[in-house]
């Protein structure tokens, strides 16, 4: 980071900073206005800032509008930021004697040998690590906003109380704060599950929360989405297969999964045994590998699958398609050679890259590192992780380090793709694994007559087809390309007159592979048009007495409202070529 740069928000460090010190502004305001109100935590976070209270009333707006007045007064009074640090003993006793239990609760549960410090602002007070800036006059009014207050259980120990939990935000300047709002009603208007709603794709029921309904607009976007995947993968020679949804206790126990997952796992008992349903499909293609034995001449062997998979969530983590119990998992295993690694990383690499260009996503690399909770010998990851590096860096991928947050199992190169509101989705994962080869006692004989242990890469494009389609209906606001719209062209009628005519087309573009519906219902042309441009369909062919007396379609499309006169076959090419091209 620049010296330049050092004090504004692209040094996360200062934005972090200067967040977390509005989170204690708006905890000071608290104090003033409503002093029977006890102060729990409040620390920034990527957007913005939050901070728990326990209160004995609910937060409101006409809360939150008097805060936010209180905070610019704070903002005004230019407070110096003074920190100070006391003995253990003294610093239960100086909270308790401001009657802050959850600040007593902390100190008491810090390690024997924390350096215990409080930071003053004026008449505050409050337990923190720091760092702060050096005065609340640093902070910007104009530039800070209160969001929403949301319930939130203390420690996220859901035995313990609810708190509130006010959200808030702050850029150094008014313009970025109105920036970020205004993303933020874009982000409302793209909303996937308003517009899976709106659109007929999906539905989310009370009687299977987290558990999503594809309507029949929607399984045609999933099916195409499948059929896109296949045609890559077929060319990039992947084999498919399919195992089952659910194994036995003692597979689950082989692979690691029972012992470093059990939790987020649906178990059953069959016949006195246990069985778990299936929350990852690698284990399967294990068995799948180990089902007949291998040669060294048919590796890399690289294995497909769009498992179905199960994984119990919190129901206060569920959200649309991004976070659910349930989804299609776009696996591949590949087994391999060691020296084969390198180039398979690359295959890998390369592969996402022209599914992520295609939608238009630009991205970024990280590459996760041994994690605690690990399996295995430090040899292997150490060779493991020098592979992932050596593939990207010899393809000149820019990547970022993220310590410890690899799979149980194996070092993970994890691709994090950039929707059109500067959103970011953590989508595809390459994770090179040494210990299940190893645990499922995999082989193939090599060139040399000796039998030898494949390594595998575990790796996924999309990550969960489900997911991915959210990902797809926001950041194409659910206008989605033509090749993939679940309805590519819809044919109204100007009169009953042109029904017969409309549907003659209709049947002659259905022939051509197109999909298509038509509106023959009694209403006003510009109603039928305003009706399809919400539904989002790429072209709308209006067809009245002049269109049908010269065999014509007018061609309106969704794009810029123009409509152009042509021939069906003219417009089929036009079609057939955007379709075939998959453009945007």
């Amino acid at each position: 980071m620049s010296e330049e740069n050092k004090y504004t928000f692209e040094n996360k460090e200062y934005r972090d900073t200067y967040r977390h010190t509005v989170s204690h502004i708006l905890a000071q305001a608290v104090k003033r206005l409503y002093p029977e109100v006890k102060l729990a935590i409040g620390p920034s976070i990527e957007n913005g800032f939050y901070y728990d209270f326990d209160a004995p009333f609910s937060f409101t707006q006409e809360h939150l509008d008097a805060l936010e007045a209180e905070m610019k007064k704070i903002c005004k009074e230019k407070l110096p930021l003074e920190r100070f640090e006391l003995p253990r003993a003294e610093a239960v006793a100086y909270m308790e004697g401001r009657e802050e239990p959850y600040k007593v609760e902390l100190i008491r549960d810090l390690p024997e040998d924390e350096v215990i410090s409080f930071y003053k602002q004026g008449d505050f007070t409050d337990l923190c690590a720091g760092p702060h800036l050096d005065s609340t006059g640093r902070v910007k009014g104009n530039g800070l906003k209160l969001m929403n207050v949301t319930g939130a259980y203390w420690r996220g120990d859901s035995s313990k109380k609810m708190l509130q939990r006010i959200y808030g935000t702050a850029f150094p300047k008014k313009d970025e704060l109105d920036a970020y709002l205004q993303r933020l009603e874009e982000a409302k208007r793209r909303d996937h599950r308003k517009l899976g709603k709106e659109l007929g794709l999906f539905a989310l029921m009370d009687e299977g929360p987290g558990f999503p309904f594809f309507l029949p607009k929607g399984m045609v976007l999933k099916n195409t989405l499948i059929d896109y995947w296949r045609e890559i993968h077929r060319k990039a020679g992947y084999q498919e297969i399919s195992t089952p949804i659910m194994l036995n206790r003692a597979l689950w126990e082989r692979s690691g999964h029972w012992g470093h997952y059990k939790n987020n796992m649906y178990t059953t008992v069959i016949d006195d045994e246990d069985f778990a349903i299936k929350p990852m499909n690698c284990p399967g293609g294990m068995l799948v590998y180990k089902s007949q034995p291998h040669s060294y001449r048919e590796l890399p062997l690289r294995c497909g699958e769009l498992g179905l998979v199960h994984r119990h969530e919190l129901s206060g983590a569920l959200h649309g398609l991004m976070r659910v119990r349930c989804f299609t998992q776009d696996d591949a295993h590949i087994f391999m050679t060691r020296d084969q690694i390198k180039d398979e990383i690359k295959g890998v690499c390369r592969l996402i890259d022209e599914v992520y260009s295609l939608f238009g996503f630009p991205y970024h690399i990280e590459l996760s590192t041994m994690p605690e909770d690990h399996m295995g010998e430090l040899a292997d990851w150490d060779m493991a992780t020098g592979a992932l590096k050596a593939a990207l860096e010899e393809m000149g991928k820019p990547f970022e380090i993220n310590e410890g947050d690899g799979a149980f199992y194996g070092p993970k190169i994890d691709f994090h793709l950039e929707d059109c509101l500067g959103r970011t989705w953590q989508c595809g994962t390459i994770q090179l694994d040494f210990q299940m080869p190893e645990r499922f006692e995999l082989e193939y004989m090599g060139e040399d007559g000796e039998k030898h242990r494949p390594v595998m890469i575990h790796r996924v494009v999309f990550g969960s087809i489900e997911r991915f389609i959210g990902i797809l209906t926001e950041h194409f606001a659910g206008a989605f390309p033509t090749w993939l719209a679940p309805v590519q062209v819809k044919t109204l009628t100007m009169t009953e007159r042109n029904e017969a005519y409309a549907a003659a087309v209709k049947e002659q573009l259905e022939d051509a592979g197109f999909r298509v519906e038509m509106d023959a219902r009694n209403e006003k042309i510009g109603y039928k048009i305003r009706q399809a441009q919400l539904e989002k369909v790429p072209y709308m062919l209006v067809l009245g007495d002049k269109e049908q007396e010269g065999g014509m379609v007018a061609v309106r499309d969704r794009r810029d409202g123009k409509t152009t006169v042509m021939e069906l076959a003219a417009f089929i090419e036009k079609l057939a070529f955007e379709v075939k091209s998959k453009a945007r």
